[in-house]
């Protein structure tokens, strides 16, 4: 697998940067080993002139010292130690940010190339825990982490080398120990990336929680579902917290069984060697030297590999889910294209048999046929869930048929036959829910040019088409009122758009590549009634020559089709001309009829259009704030400074201070690791002294600091256990903590902050994934280095000023200034690097989790290569970025790799000077010498984790800021709760001179907005698109607060009642519906405080109100048939949005708020629907607001408020108000819309 993910690295010329990178890698690490060969003859010289009796003197120790020759042997390494490690890890910089990209691009290519079908079943949330966490896990193996592996597998080698050249005896029994460590870890790494996997898997889960929540948060907070949905997220995060404390223990006895073994290998190494010295086997001292420091490269190799392995072993693990993506099989796009096919042929349906993956008991399609004629318009027409979608769904091949399951053909060839994106990009697709991605309205039309002649033209030619095509769809006019016009960025989803402006973007973006297939399903669903007037129009135009699909429930919008067609539980049991099957008076005429409004007097279709062509639309939509990029305060940023690196942990650790217990073995066993170097130190400088002795004194000396070492060694294996276990359950406690603290500041934030373009859901799902994972790393095991490091840096200074401050002063004060400028440097560039890296990443994901959620949008513009453009785009300018900041990191970092070896050649410099004038003996000078030589390596490898440290560094500061960014007040002391259960309460809506103005526009949605709805009534709110009906949902519903004015609700202000309360009190269905994760039972129960099995028969009648219990008892699970990973897939548009009228109704609201509640229903649901509203508007038990377009579903109400532009450029005003009749006779707006719906004309 790992060699999987450097071929990655390979492409493109990577294979000279691997090899090269290998070459000096090895280079670097053989420089020490070759050290030892002089070193022994060193110790040997020092040896003969301390033995007691020794006939050397002062003046012949100097003259044949090789002390000065060593010291510049030694600076000639550093110099070749620090250009090799430079060019070693610049090369494994460019692999690594080269193999990443690639990885990530791979993975995306993969992914928009699986059938809709396979992506019905995977959660949202792991694709981006894959795009994300795993991908930047597998960057840093790939990394720094290889070079230093690598680096050290070749100092392990060249030392073994040398180790078996002096004493193959001697090498063969102290590398005994080694076997220890292999078999140990057979044992342990393959449970420890079992585990690691098992978690990965529940972190997927809690991220397509945080993906559901996050991507429909105006639902959750309507709903008050906060807590359900943050008490399944914080289940799910504990489950990986329980996953990951089961590896703990393992963990613990992972690290400890290495470094038991490195020291065992000093005692034995030792014991043995001076054995065979005792023996007569070696000759001298020199032997054992060059082999016990050769074995003490090794051992500390070993040590510097124990964290890289970790790492490249998650990489591993992460690896899986990028490999088992892009090994998935992709289907077969086919090859049939115009040479050999006309789209201009019928489209025929053969015996058409479907039932969906997530449903395979139900069928949606059951013997289906159909002609669809060429150049004609047929409409399919029927109840929701008749399988009208499923037709499109099939003829836009997100799905496949089975050979034995019907046929579907043009003309004579199966559309299985064709190529699948030249098909596509043959078809206009307008669908029932349109999706536009966050970019500018240009280029949101213009990505219907793609696959058609006019793909590659100039921007200006593509602009003339753009244009014309959104005059066509009645769309120009309100863009150009727009302060920035085809430039404005739309927002994620659109969401600063009305609905009927996005539905008329989606109809433009179909028609600007003029294809000869058109399939509109509800494409005017969401349109005001003089907009759909308009748009009919022009639809009408645009479908003359072309074969045309209308799916609708507003069968005034299919009147004039060619044919119509009647569907029923997946079949055609009517069809024929809207005349023919009127006369007939079946099911079709029961729809009609279903949709009448009162009669109205005969006024000409002309006189009618041009009446309502003389009012304008106000062009302001939603006006949901965007951040503009050219903004330098806008950004995830702006609202607070930057937390600093200490301040962050900190607050952490304070935040943790109940696991005391863990800090306290941490703390502990990071002492014990990190004194063991110092002891370490004198223990070898005794044993070198040892050799100064004879006979059975030799031998009790040899024996007892063996002994000694061995202690060692166990105690060092107590103290790694303990920091292995307390460090990864420490790690998963902080990560699962600060996962769910993240994730519920986000939740407790106003809707206006995920209005800001930093703040889509796919940038939020990306950092929940990603940064707390980087706390979890730095907590961890291979996080615990860093501490071991400076206990070790400590211990060494301190036992070196102890034995010979004169030496230790000169080396520590001469030398390691500089380690720790160049230290210092490195984490700042690091810093720097991974901000860079947490910016470019959070981009590119949002990408492809924003294309992933319109993934149906996505194929049917058959946009994947585009979008794969562009994400390589982003990964390619991140690598360019990444590059410029390695030149100069990558320096710092090998000059501070390398100035330890100034400090050894130094040391024996000056050494030697005291050495010779027998001012230090062996003892003194050894200790020194290994102390400062552990030191600097310690220092060198906590500098080392600079990456790691900048990253948790960024990580915590995302976190913590999240707190000081605004939130709602949900509890204030002085506010009023509102009973939940006494009615007393009134319910009456009043606006007192409201005024409201989005942040990012410069002018008002409406100012002094006066308004009065007693409690009980039914009234309705119609109008043109963006004339501000829905802005009044969203105020009472407190998604924004009002900028002048107030708004009363039971005569209380409703700022002055508690939030959570007042928002029980309410019910909202919006006009497009949400749903989650989990049964159907789940959904409707989701935010209702009382949940017990007393509610079933509340929910069965919500249910049957709205038009759906029927259809949930069909299903084999019934109210616990599970939705499935993608809920919002799950069902038809029609069976979502009953649903959600379902819930609204199950929670018995006093002010029942329905934003285009019924614009997915057909006729006969509709009614239904419709009648249930009645029947609880009768009841004046609740007030009900109702926001229209189909203005048959409000004639009844008690009040129709009519609202338009003003003439006064103040924005939006009521130009209107009365009931259906009154309205009527005044021949006003209302009159004119009316005569627009009218089905008789």
């Amino acid at each position: 697998m790992s060699q999987r993910i450097l071929s990655y690295g390979a492409r493109n010329g990577g294979i000279v940067a691997i090899v090269l990178g290998l070459v000096c890698a090895m280079g670097s690490g053989v420089a020490l080993p070759l050290m030892n060969i002089v070193f022994g003859k060193l110790v040997g010289g020092f040896n003969e002139y301390f033995i007691p009796g020794t006939n050397v003197s002062e003046q012949t120790f100097k003259a044949t010292s090789l002390t000065r020759p060593v010291s510049l042997y030694i600076v000639y390494l550093f110099i070749g130690k620090f250009v090799l490690t430079y060019i070693s890890m610049i090369c494994f910089r460019i692999v690594s940010l080269h193999a990443s990209a690639l990885l990530r691009l791979e993975y995306a290519q993969a992914l928009f190339a699986q059938p809709v079908s396979r992506l019905d079943e995977m959660p949202v949330g792991s694709i981006t825990n894959a795009i994300t966490g795993l991908s930047n896990t597998i960057q840093q193996s790939v990394s720094d982490r290889l070079a230093v592996l690598f680096q050290a597998v070749a100092l392990l080698i060249a030392a073994y080398a040398i180790a078996f050249r002096y004493s193959w005896a001697l090498t063969l029994v102290v590398s005994a120990s080694i076997l220890f460590v292999i078999v140990g870890y057979s044992l342990t790494v393959p449970f420890l990336i079992k585990a690691q996997q098992s978690m990965d898997q529940a972190d997927g889960q809690h991220a397509s929680v945080a993906a559901e929540a996050l991507g429909s948060i105006r639902t959750v907070l309507s709903l008050g579902a906060e807590a359900p949905l943050a008490s399944k997220y914080i289940e799910w995060t504990q489950e990986a917290q329980r996953r990951g404390l089961r590896m703990s223990a393992v963990a613990g006895v992972h690290i400890a069984l290495l470094f038991f073994a490195l020291y065992s290998s000093f005692a034995l190494a030792f014991w043995y060697g001076l054995k065979l010295y005792r023996d007569g086997h070696i000759s001298n001292i020199n032997t054992v030297i060059t082999v016990f420091f050769s074995v003490l490269i090794v051992v500390g190799v070993l040590g510097n590999i124990a964290s890289p392995l970790m790492i490249i072993s998650k990489a591993v693990s992460a690896s899986g889910a990028f490999f088992g993506m892009i090994d998935s099989e992709r289907p077969t796009p086919g090859g049939l294209r115009d040479a050999d096919v006309s789209c201009q042929s019928d489209i025929t349906m053969d015996n058409v048999t479907f039932a969906y993956p997530t449903r395979p008991h139900s069928k949606a399609l059951d013997g289906f046929s159909a002609r669809f004629q060429g150049g004609k318009t047929t409409a399919l027409v029927g109840a929701s869930g008749s399988g009208k979608s499923t037709v499109v769904a099939l003829l836009e091949r997100w799905y496949h048929l089975q050979d034995n399951d019907g046929n579907i053909a043009v003309g004579e060839h199966s559309i299985r036959d064709l190529d699948v994106k030249w098909w596509r990009s043959h078809i206009g697709l307008v669908q029932q829910e349109p999706f536009l991605f966050n970019d500018s309205i240009f280029n949101n039309v213009a990505y219907g040019l793609i696959g058609s002649p006019w793909e590659d033209q100039s921007d200006a030619i593509k602009l003339d088409l753009v244009v014309q095509a959104c005059k066509e769809a009645y769309a120009d006019d309100f863009i150009q009122r727009l302060p920035l016009g085809y430039t404005t960025t739309v927002g994620e989803s659109g969401i600063t758009l009305s609905g009927g402006q996005r539905q008329r973007l989606a109809i433009a973006r179909s028609i600007v590549k003029k294809p000869p297939i058109l399939i509109l399903d509800e494409a005017t669903s969401s349109i005001d009634v003089r907009g759909e007037k308009l748009v009919q129009t022009a639809l009408d135009q645009v479908a003359t020559g072309r074969t045309t699909i209308m799916i609708a429930h507003r069968l005034s919008t299919v009147r004039r089709a060619d044919h119509i067609m009647v569907m029923q539980h997946g079949t055609v049991i009517e069809e024929g001309s809207h005349e023919h099957l009127i006369a007939r008076g079946g099911v079709y005429h029961g729809l009609v009829y279903a949709q009448r409004l009162e009669p109205l007097s005969e006024v000409s279709e002309n006189k009618v259009e041009g009446e309502i062509l003389s009012s304008k639309e106000d062009p302001q939509a939603n006006h949901y704030p965007v951040a503009d990029p050219d903004d330098p305060t806008s950004g995830e940023d702006a609202p607070s400074r930057s937390i600093s690196f200490f301040k962050s942990f900190r607050i952490i650790f304070r935040e943790q201070s109940h696991h005391w217990i863990l800090y306290v073995c941490i703390l502990v066993g990071a002492l014990g690791a990190g004194s063991g170097f110092a002891l370490q130190s004198w223990l070898v400088a005794k044993l070198v002294q040892v050799f100064q002795f004879s006979g059975q004194k030799l031998a009790d000396a040899a024996n007892f600091w063996s002994l000694m070492f061995f202690i060692l060694a166990l105690a060092m294996a107590v103290c790694y256990y303990a920091l292995g276990t307390a460090s990864n359950s420490i790690s998963m406690f902080v990560a699962s903590t600060y996962r769910q603290d993240y994730f519920l500041n986000l939740l407790r934030k106003p809707v206006s902050y995920f209005d800001l373009q930093p703040n889509s859901s796919g940038s939020l799902v990306s950092r929940l994934a990603t940064d707390p994972k980087q706390l979890q790393d730095l907590f961890g095991p291979t996080g615990v280095f860093p501490l071991i490091s400076v206990f070790n840096v400590t211990g060494c200074v301190t036992i070196s000023f102890v034995f010979g401050w004169k030496l230790a002063a000169v080396t520590f004060f001469a030398a390691m200034p500089f380690l720790f400028l160049a230290a210092f440097m490195r984490i700042r560039y690091e810093i720097m690097f991974e901000n860079m890296n947490a910016e470019v990443y959070a981009n590119s994901s949002k990408l492809v989790m924003e294309s992933m959620k319109g993934f149906r949008t996505v194929t049917s513009l058959t946009m994947e290569d585009t979008i794969i453009r562009k994400y390589s785009t982003l990964l390619r300018e991140q690598r360019q970025k990444a590059m410029r900041k390695a030149w100069v990191g990558t320096l710092v970092f090998a000059f501070s790799d390398s100035v330890e070896l100034c400090a050894m050649a130094l040391t024996f410099w000056y050494g030697g000077q005291l050495l010779a004038s027998r001012e230090y003996d062996t003892v003194a000078f050894f200790v020194v010498y290994i102390a400062i030589i552990q030191g600097g390596q310690s220092a060198g490898q906590f500098f080392s984790f600079g990456p790691n440290i900048a990253q948790a560094k960024a990580s915590a500061n995302r976190i913590l800021k999240e707190r000081d960014t605004p939130e709602v007040i949900t509890k204030d002391p002085g506010a009023e709760t509102l009973p939940a259960t006494d009615r007393r309460y009134t319910a009456d809506v009043e606006f007192q001179g409201v005024s409201f103005q989005y942040p990012a526009r410069s002018t008002p949605t409406f100012e002094g907005l006066d308004l009065s709805i007693p409690s009980g009534s039914f009234v309705a709110f119609v109008g043109a698109s963006g004339c501000g009906k829905s802005t009044i949902i969203s105020l009472l519903e407190r998604f924004y607060e009002p900028t002048g004015g107030f708004i009363l609700f039971g005569g209380r202000d409703i700022r002055s009642i508690e939030l959570p309360s007042y928002r029980r009190a309410l019910s909202l269905v919006a006009q497009e519906p949400q749903l989650f994760g989990g049964t159907i039972r789940d959904n409707l129960l989701l935010g209702l405080e009382t949940t017990d099995e007393g509610v079933s028969d509340a929910m069965e009648q919500a249910c049957k109100d709205a038009e759906i219990h029927d259809f949930i008892t069909s299903l084999p699970m019934g109210y616990s048939t599970e939705l499935g990973v993608n809920a919002q897939s799950a069902l038809s548009g029609g069976q979502k949005q009953r649903l959600c009228i379902a819930r609204a109704l199950l929670r018995k609201p006093r002010l029942l708020l329905l934003d285009e509640a019924t614009s997915s229903l057909d006729s006969h649901s509709e009614k239904v629907v419709q009648d249930a509203m009645e029947r609880l508007a009768a009841k004046r038990d609740m007030t009900i607001i109702a926001v229209a377009h189909r203005l048959a579903t409000i004639q009844k109400a008690d009040v129709i408020f009519v609202f338009g532009e003003g003439s006064d450029g103040r924005g939006s005003r009521i130009l209107e108000k009365g009931n259906h009749h009154d309205l009527l006779r005044r021949k006003g707006m209302y009159w004119q819309m009316c005569q627009a719906q009218a089905l008789d004309q």
